[in-house]
């Protein structure tokens, strides 16, 4: 069996899932046990995802999630996974980020990402012009000037953030976010649990341009990959068969009154239909079964994407289920790693 590498690091994406059967509140409180699990069991960090208008997601106000967690943990990282730079003006995040850097020191990153992370209405609500994405690389410098303290806008200074030094990381699904995470100097996500087409072809691109930064002297890749774990194969994949529906009833009937009366069957017949298998195409790089299975499969996707680290987005029907993943993935690590690979 294939283990994974000491050296690879696992960490957790926690969406901030709301299901049919519970409210937002419930959502909330999962990820805090969701993080406390990952604390104890000795995972690297838990980042969450700047999502709006998304009945699903509960992450919307990311830096308000991030503290409430850290309030409620003690040392794993925890941050953004990724704040979308062209919602907001970098002075403000320097600040956000700076006040929780200096009330959790040593535990806070932050991702960042050019997409709206929504659609053009509420894009639109959020009062943001969607040429401002053409400035992310200049955004990303300014913000990086006031969380070093050497600010580009003479006079301003982010309080709190100067001197954080709070580190930065470019998220991306194309070759733009890997060719300036390699120009500045930055470790580099790949969303390849929602966008895998690039994934290799963008790791290839980053490692090959990096130039050294005063944050990173050597390239650091990060690789998201999917993850529904359970005690026997047939568990999971009655859980995959639930967070399948449960994605073409989020993604592709968005917004439409009907979308809660269909049934499990209509939902599987859309599934088969061109759009379905786009929608789930997305989320092809995942494993489903059990903790060793799920050992194997991040095993084989590290080597295989180059990574550093594998960010899992572990899947379920309730907070329960994804602590229990992140139990069975840690025992079964536990279990293989005196194995040749």
């Amino acid at each position: 069996m294939r283990t994974l590498r000491r050296d690879v690091r696992l960490s957790i994406l926690d969406l901030a899932p709301v299901s049919r059967h519970e409210s937002v509140a419930d959502s909330l409180g999962g990820s805090v046990a969701l993080a406390q699990a990952a604390e104890r069991l000795g995972y690297e960090r838990v980042w969450y995802a700047e999502h709006h208008n998304m009945p699903t997601i509960a992450s919307s106000a990311t830096a308000v999630l991030i503290a409430h967690v850290a309030a409620h943990t003690s040392t794993i990282r925890l941050g953004a996974g990724g704040i979308m730079l062209p919602n907001h003006s970098p002075l403000v995040i320097a600040e956000q980020f700076g006040t929780l850097a200096t009330l959790h020191p040593g535990r806070i990153d932050l991702g960042l990402g050019r997409a709206p992370g929504t659609d053009q209405r509420t894009l639109q609500a959020l009062r943001r012009d969607p040429r401002v994405a053409d400035r992310f690389p200049h955004d990303v410098r300014e913000l990086q000037g006031y969380l070093s303290g050497a600010s580009l806008v003479e006079g301003v200074q982010a309080v709190p953030g100067a001197g954080t030094d709070v580190p930065i990381t470019i998220l991306g699904s194309s070759l733009f976010g890997a060719e300036l995470a390699a120009a500045y100097g930055l470790p580099y996500a790949f969303a390849s649990h929602f966008a895998p087409d690039l994934l290799l072809q963008a790791v290839r691109v980053y490692r090959e341009s990096f130039q050294p930064s005063a944050q990173l002297a050597e390239p650091f890749v990060i690789a998201a990959f999917n993850a529904i774990v359970a005690p026997t194969r047939e568990e999971a994949e009655h859980m995959d068969a639930v967070v399948r529906r449960s994605r073409i009833r989020s993604f592709l009937l968005r917004g439409a009154a009907a979308a809660e009366s269909l049934s499990d069957e209509d939902l599987d017949v859309l599934a088969e239909s061109p759009q379905g298998r786009q929608v789930l195409a997305m989320m092809r790089r995942s494993v489903v079964g059990t903790g060793e299975d799920a050992a194997a499969a991040i095993a084989a996707f590290a080597e295989e994407a180059s990574a550093d680290e594998v960010m899992l987005a572990v899947h379920g029907t309730s907070a329960a289920e994804r602590v229990r993943a992140l139990e069975l993935l840690a025992a079964a690590r536990v279990a293989t790693s005196a194995q040749p690979v």
